[in-house]
C-alpha cells in the first residue's frame, strides 16, 4: 500500500533498567520493581483529586489501596528482609492499621494523591537503600520466620505482583470515579 500520508509513531524501548546494586541480579530485580512503580504513578496522573476517595458500593478507594500498598511494602521490608521492628519515623507515617478485625482494609480518606505518591517514594527508597548494598547471598538467603520462609528476592518478585493487582482495581476505579463525575 502506497500511501501518500505516513504517520511517525514513537518507538518504545521496554526494557528493564537496572537500578545501582552491589550485584547484577540484584539492579535488575530493583529495575523491574522500579517499572512496576512507573506503571503506577502513570496510570495515577492527572487523576481527578475527587477520585482518589469516591467510593463505589462498599469497594476500597484509590486512596485506601495507595496507603496499603505503601503499608505493605514497609511490613515486608522490615518484618521479612530486615527482619526488625518498624523504626519509630515508619510508624509515624502510618497512623492507620492496614486491615480492620473484620479483615477488610481500613478505609484511609482525606489525602491527597501527592501525599499518597510521597508515601510509596518514602517507603521506596528505604526498601532500595536496604536492598542495594545486598549480596546476592543475602538477597536469597531464606530468612526464617515463625510460620514461613522467605527470601529478600522473593520479596521483591511478590511487591511486584502485590502492586500489580491493585494498580488493576485502582485503574477501574478511577475510570468508575470518573465516569460518576461527569
Amino acid at each position: 500500500m502506497n500511501d501518500a500520508t505516513t504517520t511517525t509513531e514513537a518507538r518504545r524501548t521496554l526494557v528493564i533498567e537496572p537500578v545501582a546494586a552491589s550485584d547484577p541480579t540484584i539492579a535488575s530485580c530493583l529495575g523491574a520493581l522500579e517499572d512496576s512503580r512507573a506503571r503506577t504513578l502513570t496510570l495515577l496522573a492527572d487523576t481527578d483529586p475527587g477520585a482518589i476517595d469516591w467510593v463505589r458500593d462498599d469497594e476500597n478507594t484509590i486512596g485506601t489501596l495507595l496507603y496499603h500498598v505503601a503499608a505493605i511494602e514497609a511490613d515486608w521490608l522490615y518484618a521479612e528482609v530486615l527482619e526488625q521492628p518498624f523504626p519509630p519515623d515508619i510508624i509515624d507515617l502510618f497512623p492507620y492499621d492496614v486491615r480492620e478485625t473484620d479483615g477488610r482494609l481500613t478505609p484511609v480518606g482525606g489525602r491527597s494523591l501527592d501525599q499518597h505518591i510521597a508515601l510509596l517514594k518514602s517507603v521506596r527508597s528505604r526498601l532500595l537503600t536496604a536492598f542495594q548494598p545486598m549480596s546476592l547471598g543475602d538477597f536469597r538467603r531464606a530468612r526464617q520466620l515463625p510460620d514461613y520462609d522467605v527470601t529478600p528476592e522473593w520479596v521483591v518478585h511478590h511487591l511486584m505482583q502485590h502492586e500489580a493487582e491493585h494498580r488493576g482495581q485502582i485503574g477501574l476505579l478511577r475510570t468508575a470515579a470518573e465516569h460518576a463525575v461527569n
